[in-house]
């Protein structure tokens, strides 16, 4: 019999490390070994998380990076940005491979940092080494690493909306407006104020207008797979919405020449025939409701042929592909299984 792998979640009790711990329950190849959260330590997990009894009733621990690090073949890190990059070096000393749910380890520039996230980077050499974990553009790289950057959210979308576009040339490297909406959850399990029942239900609002930190992420990955000299510079303005969970991107991308609708929609199909987790939709458009709680992402493209401006549309769940899901299909890929181990499932409908 194959050994399982040994797999712990650090920062369990929130959304993103709990949505991991129950792809991972599942998960046939993965034996849990930790599940971490400073303060809920003590707590079962299937008692703060109730919809995990009888899968992971495992009490939370305090994390100890170096004892996880001897412990764990892939450690899950999820916490807020900032934190992971303090535990990286114990970790992949104990031997561990290390997935970051969150930022610090997604941008290459060290001085990108205190710009777009407010703080030092305190382990800038793990930079260079670290993956960014979008298969669709670094399946060969996400194969070897031991450190591996999972996206953003909202990058998620994006970017699965746009790379056809970009890497085509079909699309001008400036003027692309980003406008997205998000689900709650998307803030976190301590999201903080604004963020209850009263405020949120009956309302709709942008945030972060011009400054959100994803926007140096999306920035990133386009300008490599555009491959030219000009960075590529998006308007980003994400939104909150009265729902739970999902993520639907609109990105309106100025032509850089004359491009049919079939001409667009067979850009997307030829780059994402293969891909297990991604549907070109060419009858109907993206939902959030379609991919709740998948690991799906459903995307078109459309095409207005007076302003010559590409409309491309993606939806996500904001904690599958968006967090946990992408980081169980980063797992598979970096351990040599199927890529869509543990993950083949659709969402659920209504």
């Amino acid at each position: 019999m194959v050994e399982k792998i040994r797999a712990s979640v650090i920062g369990a009790s929130g959304y993103g490390g709990a949505e991991a711990v129950r792809l991972l329950a599942t998960h046939p190849q993965i034996n849990i070994v930790h599940v971490t959260a400073d303060s809920q330590k003590g707590r079962e997990m299937s008692n703060l998380y109730p919809n995990l009894r009888r899968y992971v009733d495992q009490t939370m621990i305090e994390a100890d990076a170096e004892a996880i690090g001897r412990d764990s073949d892939v450690t899950f890190v999820s916490l807020p940005s900032g934190k992971a990059m303090h535990m990286v070096l114990p970790l992949l000393e104990g031997g561990s491979k290390v997935i970051d749910i969150a930022a610090d380890f997604r941008l290459h520039d060290a001085s990108l940092y205190p710009v777009w996230y407010k703080f030092e980077h305190a382990a800038p050499t793990y930079l260079g080494e670290a993956v960014y974990g979008l298969p669709e553009l670094h399946r060969d790289e996400i194969r070897q690493t031991r450190l591996l950057a999972n996206p953003g959210c909202y990058p998620a979308a994006a970017l699965l909306a746009l790379l056809p576009l970009i890497r085509s040339g079909k699309a001008q490297t400036s003027g692309i407006v980003i406008d997205a909406k998000s689900g709650v959850s998307g803030a976190g399990r301590g999201g903080g104020g604004g963020f209850g029942y009263a405020e949120v239900n009956e309302n709709l609002s942008a945030y972060s207008v011009t400054a959100h930190n994803h926007t140096a992420e999306i920035e990133q990955e386009l300008s490599g797979a555009a491959g030219g000299e000009a960075p590529v510079r998006v308007v980003f303005t994400p939104h909150l919405v009265p729902m739970t969970r999902g993520i639907l991107a609109t990105a309106y991308v100025p032509l850089a020449e004359e491009l049919a609708e079939s001409e667009a929609l067979a850009l997307y199909d030829d780059m994402y025939a293969d891909e297990p987790f991604v549907r070109v939709l060419h009858d109907a458009l993206p939902q959030t409701k379609a991919t709740l709680g998948s690991n799906y992402c459903d995307v078109t493209v459309r095409i207005n042929p007076r302003t010559q401006t590409a409309i491309a549309i993606a939806a996500i769940d904001n904690l599958g592909r968006g967090a946990a899901g992408q980081a169980v299909q980063n797992m598979n890929l970096m351990f040599d299984l199927p890529e869509a181990t543990g993950l083949a499932f659709p969402g659920v409908f209504p």
